[in-house]
């Protein structure tokens, strides 16, 4: 693809993004829900450009986290069409009135939600996000420009001709999902540049690659997904029920950014604890990576693999494996300290059974969802009822946590006088 070619795709986009935004609820919803029937339809299409993109995945040496990502099974299929149809069924928020009031001219100002125009996804081995980013642009009245990763160009390529096929089915301009298919990296700085054309950048990617776009964007870009997430897991909790939720943080699926990546654990709990965990979480296949003050703890001999942490880089790593960190702290306010200088803003937790412990880690614990007595594994659009998401941001501005319809809208004034000028 040329760069010519790539801003003609772009201007296309613009262009068609006026005539979404003016699209009813109802013409918006009937496209969602032909989407998902015709995914089910061709669930066996999308699976088999799928298979040959994982078999060249693991011909080329992904690993397991890299290739859970990338697998399209006829249940993840299924999956992603209910997404599509609970989409469908959230509220519009285009054209709702934020607020509203008369000045004493008599001129009546309102702010109302409206699309932001076309946004652009950067993402890697994730077939699904092609899906979940589109329909939640399309509902929200904007176009978008789709660049998957090179794992990913069959599926996605099967993908967005669904997706063309269904808005030239309703009557839909097809230019409003674009595919950037060629997965040349020397293409992605001419995309960065293409301001003129589209309103906002979404990166999900490793730490390269967002900061390759914070660094070079002239779009305006929500940095995040990096999930370096925490459960502080205090002296005064059950620790039966702690070790279910630590089970479900790590393990249920650890290569996501919302998998628990450090544990931890109360000193005055942990010659107890750490004991205890070990053998539950080393059954379902984690590795412990301890620090200086929780290695003394760990069974001599251990049945399961432990190393000593002795480099604080790898605090700061997200492992997307089931490989966990455990380090031991002296209470809340050590450990809320750990929290501000190893985690990424993500998602963290207490578990705990003191309310004063509690407010203290929600009041002071600056990430984008903070939990108590409760796994990470909440942060997720679906789970937070919003559909699905276009990423998980960890800045502060525009858009915090899952970004879902409200974090692709912006809004503007509006002045209705009568023939009203200013004195």
């Amino acid at each position: 693809m040329m760069q010519n070619q790539l801003e003609a795709l772009a201007k296309a986009a613009k262009e068609a993004s006026r005539r979404l935004a003016v699209l009813t609820t109802g013409q918006k919803n009937k496209f969602l829900l032909d989407l998902a029937d015709l995914l089910e339809a061709e669930t066996s299409a999308i699976c088999a450009a799928n298979g040959e993109d994982m078999q060249e995945a693991r011909n080329a040496g992904l690993n397991e986290a890299m290739l859970d990502r990338l697998y399209l099974s006829p249940e993840r299929v299924a999956g992603i069409a209910a997404d599509v149809r609970h989409v469908a069924a959230l509220d519009d928020p285009i054209g709702k009135v934020l607020d509203g009031r008369t000045l004493d001219n008599g001129l009546r100002l309102s702010r109302r939600r409206v699309p932001l125009g076309v946004v652009a996804a950067i993402y890697e081995a994730r077939p699904n996000v092609t899906i979940d980013i589109a329909t939640l642009c399309l509902k929200t009245g904007n176009a978008v420009v789709l660049r998957g990763g090179k794992e990913t160009v069959r599926s996605n390529r099967v993908l967005v001709d669904l997706l063309k096929k269904c808005l030239s089915a309703n009557g839909l301009p097809e230019e409003a999902a674009q595919d950037v298919a060629d997965p040349d990296r020397n293409l992605l700085k001419p995309l960065l540049e293409l301001d003129k054309y589209i309103d906002m950048l979404i990166p999900r990617g490793g730490g390269g690659l967002q900061r390759f776009c914070a660094e070079n964007s002239r779009i305006p870009v929500i940095t995040g997904g990096i999930g370096v997430c925490h459960i502080f897991v205090d002296a005064t909790a059950r620790q039966n029920l702690a070790i279910e939720v630590l089970a479900n943080a790590k393990t249920q699926r650890p290569s996501v950014c919302n998998a628990l990546e450090t544990v931890i654990v109360h000193e005055d709990i942990a010659a107890q604890f750490i004991p205890l965990m070990t053998e539950s979480l080393g059954r379902l296949g984690v590795s412990f990576h301890a620090g200086p003050r929780a290695f003394p703890y760990f069974p001599k001999p251990c049945l399961y693999p432990v190393s000593l942490l002795n480099n604080n880089v790898v605090l700061d790593k997200e492992w997307l494996s089931l490989d966990l960190n455990v380090v031991v702290a002296s209470g809340v306010d050590e450990a809320i300290d750990y929290i501000a200088e190893h985690g990424s803003g993500h998602s963290d937790s207490i578990l705990t059974g003191s309310m004063e412990n509690a407010g203290a880690f929600v009041d002071r614990v600056d990430s984008a969802a903070v939990y108590v007595n409760a796994s990470t594994r909440f942060t997720d659009g679906a789970q937070f009822g919003l559909g699905a998401e276009v990423a998980i941001s960890t800045q502060k501005l525009h858009a915090r946590g899952p970004i879902a319809l409200e974090g692709l809208t912006t809004y503007k004034w509006i002045g209705i006088g009568d023939y009203t000028v200013r004195k």
